[in-house]
């Protein structure tokens, strides 16, 4: 699951304006908290990948 640009300036867009006075409607609040969770369920996702791309070998000298 891809989390688009437009996601992103949109969650950015969300959070500024919760600092303002006017804050969120709760509409907003919704919607920001429905692109939080697809945002950190895509993170997740991508370390997973990475992470299964590794592979630890205990006989594998370090050259540092």
């Amino acid at each position: 699951m891809a989390v688009t640009e437009q996601e992103v300036k949109r969650i950015n867009e969300l959070y500024a304006k919760s600092q303002t006075p006017a804050g969120l409607t709760e509409e907003e609040k919704v919607e920001q908290q429905e692109l939080r969770q697809k945002y950190l369920q895509a993170v997740r996702e991508n370390l997973r990948a990475q992470l299964q791309g590794y592979k630890y070998d205990p006989n594998a000298k370090n050259d540092n």
